[in-house]
């Protein structure tokens, strides 16, 4: 138990501005949302108690909701009051929880059965606030296992892109299932080439002869933030070298390293893919790219007080 006597998986929910426990009911049966997976959501994580990556977010959240024609119903200086007062409702029930997760879901709304858009009533909302859960020290020690979809492929860019963070993730749940049925933790999908892309919900990454490689989003993927913070900031301030490289299985012999990337989690060893073995240790390429990507969020919590939510 927390220490204000909550169970650990407590989540808090604000429904269109309403505060309450998120086992609670508070969508309609119709919404399309829950009907045809007609939404799009954004995920952020807090450090040191400030809202990370908020700018590179929001943006990514307007471009998926222009992908669907979907109009927000929230400002970001809006959306930011309502984070606030979820997570300041989060923790009177769960004082001491640490770093917070922190999703925002929108759907097209209400309105009568049918899949035209234009039946929609009006966009609505739902945010959930609950404690961040880091990766377990014993798997940060050992690394993750992943095992490589075989069953099904990632969708097609030009079928739906993976770019859009929408309310339908049945691609990545059914890849992630066939892993988790082989006891992997999570799973490698690969597009209609053949080619790596990425994670069920992480960006992945592997080091060849100190060399960091992680697929283009050509490939057909997400652009994570965290990825893109590596690209651009975290690897190059420590000097690490980084590229965009199309990547097979068959390349996976001559990795030493393989790592992933998420927004919730940062950077997570990954000790096996199937058979493939690779190293994991403090000393690593990814323990290094880990330690400077904490410190890249600490000067951004310095940077933004303006993003403090507790």
């Amino acid at each position: 138990m927390l220490a204000g006597g909550m169970p650990p998986d407590y989540v808090q929910a604000n429904t269109g501005g309403r505060l309450h426990a998120a086992d609670e009911p508070s969508i309609a049966p119709l919404n399309r949302g829950f009907l045809y997976g007609d939404a799009i959501y954004e995920v952020w994580r807090t450090y040191h108690g400030t809202v990370f990556a908020w700018q590179e977010h929001w943006e990514r959240l307007i471009n998926s909701a222009r992908a669907l024609g979907l109009e927000l119903p929230l400002t970001p200086e809006r959306l930011l009051g309502e984070i606030r007062r979820t997570a300041g409702a989060f923790d009177r029930r769960c004082p001491g929880a640490g770093e917070l997760y922190i999703r925002l879901q929108v759907t097209r709304g209400g309105g009568p059965i049918g899949l035209d858009p234009a039946l929609a009533d009006r966009a609505d909302y739902v945010i959930l606030v609950q404690a961040n859960r880091d990766l377990a020290p014993e798997k940060q020690a050992a690394g993750l296992v992943l095992s490589l979809a075989q069953e099904l492929r990632r969708n097609d860019r030009l079928t739906l892109d993976p770019a859009w963070k929408t309310g339908n993730y049945l691609n990545n749940l059914l890849c992630l299932r066939e892993a988790r049925a082989r006891g992997a933790d999570e799973v490698v999908i690969t597009n209609l080439a053949g080619e790596i892309t990425e994670a069920a919900v992480c960006n992945v990454w592997f080091v060849r002869d100190g060399v960091v490689l992680t697929p283009p989003l050509a490939s057909g993927l997400l652009g994570g933030i965290t990825r893109r913070m590596i690209l651009g900031a975290v690897a190059p301030a420590a000097g690490i070298p980084v590229r965009e490289v199309r990547l097979q299985p068959a390349d996976l012999p001559a990795m030493q390293e393989c790592f992933l990337t998420s927004t919730t989690k940062d950077v997570m060893p990954v000790g096996a893919i199937d058979a493939q073995r690779f190293r994991v240790a403090a000393d690593t390429v990814a323990g290094r790219l880990k330690a400077a990507f904490a410190a890249h969020a600490l000067a951004y919590a310095r940077a933004h007080p303006e993003l403090k939510v507790r």
